[in-house]
């Protein structure tokens, strides 16, 4: 799978991402109980963090350390805006690692020959000095930052350099460059395509995603250079109308399953970005027909891939990948704020309801399996990255903006937290003093120090959010420790007792292809065998999710039971016709017909055929995220039940409650008690909606 490469430095001990494969292990996720919001918490909450100059939580600092002015040189097919008067460039490195005495050594990316000085990748790549560029136009554009918009037209000088310019690979991008300005477009180890200019890739996405920026912030400071970067948008616009987008309209199989087969790299993720360039240039030149029409067709594209409703999985998000029905992942996470913006510039309301189900469903249920992961393959339980954070924030926000949703501000605020404390290290993640950002959290709380380009890049789009938004804001920085989480959590399947023909089978590899088996095992049983698996005793009914690895060929069923009864039953085989994926069959969570009871505390699974059973994903009726700080002491309560669901909730003496509730896309619930102080203990919250329930000292 076309990642950006930088996931191959790992966040801690998080499993490498190669071009072609993911070997994301995904762990049990220990979901904590419930706990109402105390006037204990709230005296324990950690301070606010200490602001930048003039109160901005934006610090382009440690970014600007970063920087490199690098030396350009004419190669053939490669050029830039006045390369003659100006033969450089500005560039960041692409890593930061934290010293010993807390300063930071920049460091590029591989292993560096110190014979050459060259890096088996790079010191900078396309896919940051793109992003940056993004962080610039919009300080600049934001606060006027003369600084910023210098590093903004330098970086967008940069990036045009690493753009192939005539031949057959015209208008694709080189990945990667050296400190001496030199490219290297084929990096170790071998990233795919290879040359990285020789088809599309990611970093011509978010090329374009900088390109469309860079043109509405120039086009009347200066028109000159705006014009460079439009003709260099089209150069791009036409490497994707020779490759991908001629292919609008077709549909490729996986897995049984109709996907669109325009997608640039076959990512929603990556088309997202290149989306939100093009959408800031449609705004600008709308009678660009070139650029509206691609516009239209990759929001179409990305909108295709929303998968799943809140009783079924991925409960409403919107998949990255069209070669995979079951890993979604946050690099590259923007597809709701893509389809999002793109639907109000284009006038096609259709494309909002994508980002609605992502946002309004999918992520409150993301936050309380224990906050922002990096990816469910299927099973949640990996680490958190400033980029996944990001763009969760970012989506939330324009999609809350798009679709008149303040329901959705509230979970960005909680998201948003996450920079603030509000996360499994229970420390800051990001440092408005200095404008460093850690590179990861494990979701046991181990941080990884370092302040890398792209955590750097992606902290700073959420701070430039929140101060764009003071009432947001706000209420992110009153959010500094998660208290509890409560919802999606796994019990792997090889914990059950088995009962005739079965075994656990640990392959060498949990990467199937295209997901994971969670905790790298699975159960094999056969026809006439069952599996009893032990859970949690829980107060409240749980949806019930067994992670079955089908076969394509028909192999029977599995019936699920518990002490009261069926639940349903998964089919063993028969996943559909394999298409584009890397692997037959699919690992994929199914969905029971009934939910488990409060109080029991197991399943029974019998098969009449063949079957690799990998774990059980347990659904809370109604899930839980508990957070605390400045802003008071704050439950989520998320519903994955088919009615209104009212929860008792104990209100500390010298408290008042206040409820929010909002529908299943981030609507307040009308007649419910928005912004009404109550004393009563009384939640509710509607079918597959949300309310945010906050206490206050009176």
């Amino acid at each position: 799978m076309a990642y950006s490469p930088k996931a191959a430095r790992p966040v801690v001990a998080a499993a490498a991402v190669s071009m072609l494969a993911v070997s994301l292990q995904a762990g049990a996720v220990t979901a904590a109980p419930a706990v109402p919001p105390s006037s204990a918490s709230a005296l324990t909450a950690p301070a606010a963090p200490v602001l930048a100059d003039g109160g901005s939580l934006t610090n382009t600092g440690h970014l600007d350390f970063l920087m490199e002015t690098v030396p350009l040189t004419p190669v053939p097919g490669h050029t830039t805006y006045k390369l003659d008067e100006i033969p450089s460039a500005l560039a960041p490195w692409t890593y930061a690692d934290k010293k010993a005495d807390g300063s930071y050594g920049r460091v590029g990316g591989g292993n560096l020959d110190p014979a050459t000085g060259y890096w088996t990748q790079g010191a900078y790549n396309a896919d940051d000095i793109a992003r940056t560029a993004v962080v610039y136009l919009r300080h600049w554009q934001q606060t006027g930052d003369a600084a910023s918009r210098e590093r903004a037209f330098q970086t967008l000088r940069s990036l045009t350099y690493l753009q192939t310019t005539d031949g057959p690979n015209a208008g694709n991008v080189v990945l990667w460059q050296q400190e001496d300005g030199s490219l290297t477009p084929s990096a170790k180890p071998v990233e795919l395509p290879d040359p990285s200019d020789s088809a599309e890739s990611y970093w011509l996405a978010r090329t374009v995603w900088a390109l469309g920026e860079g043109f509405t912030a120039f086009q009347d400071e200066d028109p000159e250079f705006a014009g460079f970067l439009q003709d260099r948008l089209r150069l791009a616009l036409g490497s994707l109308n020779r490759q991908s987008l001629a292919k609008y309209g077709t549909y490729d199989t996986a897995d049984g399953v109709q996907v669109p087969a325009w997608l640039i790299a076959g990512g929603a993720d990556a088309s997202a970005e290149a989306v939100l360039g093009l959408s800031s240039y449609v705004t600008s030149v709308p009678d660009d027909e070139l650029a509206a029409t691609a516009l239209d067709r990759l929001s179409e594209g990305v909108a295709a891939m929303s998968s799943g409703t809140t009783g079924q999985w991925p409960f409403g998000a919107i998949m990255p990948w069209n070669k995979s029905q079951t890993l979604w992942h946050a690099w590259g996470g923007m597809a709701p704020a893509a389809v999002a913006t793109a639907s109000e510039v284009l006038d096609r309301p259709a494309l909002l309801e994508a980002a609605v189900k992502d946002t309004a469903q999918f992520t409150p249920q993301l936050l309380a399996a224990g906050g922002p992961d990096n990816a469910w393959s299927p099973a949640p339980g990996e680490a958190q990255i400033a980029y996944g954070v990001d763009s969760r924030v970012q989506s939330l926000v324009a999609t809350a903006k798009a679709a008149d949703a303040p329901g959705l501000r509230d979970l960005a605020a909680i998201t948003a937290g996450w920079f603030f404390g509000a996360n499994p290290s229970g420390a800051p993640a990001y440092n408005p003093a200095t404008g460093t950002a850690i590179d990861g959290i494990e979701p046991d709380g181990r941080v990884n120090p370092n302040s890398g380009a792209e955590s750097t890049i992606h902290a700073l789009l959420t701070m430039l959010a929140l101060d764009a938004d003071p009432a947001l804001k706000t209420a992110a920085l009153g959010i500094s420790r998660t208290v509890s989480t409560h919802g999606l959590s796994v019990v792997e399947a090889e914990s059950g007792t088995i009962t005739g023909p079965g075994s656990v089978v640990k392959p060498a590899s949990a990467w199937t292809g295209e997901a994971n088996l969670s905790g790298g095992a699975y159960v094999d049983l056969q026809a006439g065998a069952s599996l009893d698996i032990p859970l949690p005793a829980s107060d409240q009914p749980h949806n019930i999710y067994p992670i079955v690895n089908r076969g394509t060929a028909p192999a029977g069923t599995t019936a699920w039971t518990s002490a009261k009864g069926p639940l349903g039953t998964t089919e063993n085989g028969g996943a559909g016709e394999q298409g584009i994926t890397d692997a037959p069959g699919i690992l994929f969570p199914y969905s029971l017909k009934r939910a488990l009871s409060a109080g029991l505390a197991a399943v029974v699974g019998t098969t009449d055929g063949d079957v690799a059973l990998d774990a059980l994903l347990l659904q809370p009726q109604i899930s839980t995220v508990s957070v605390s700080g400045a802003g008071g002491d704050s439950t989520l309560y998320v519903s994955a039940a088919g009615s209104t669901t009212v929860e008792s909730v104990a209100v500390p003496d010298g408290f008042t409650m206040i409820q929010r509730q909002y529908d299943s896309s981030g609507q307040p619930v009308p007649g419910g008690k928005n912004d009404a102080a109550a004393r009563s203990g009384q939640v509710a919250v509607a079918p597959g909606g949300f309310t945010m329930v906050t206490f206050l000292a009176r």
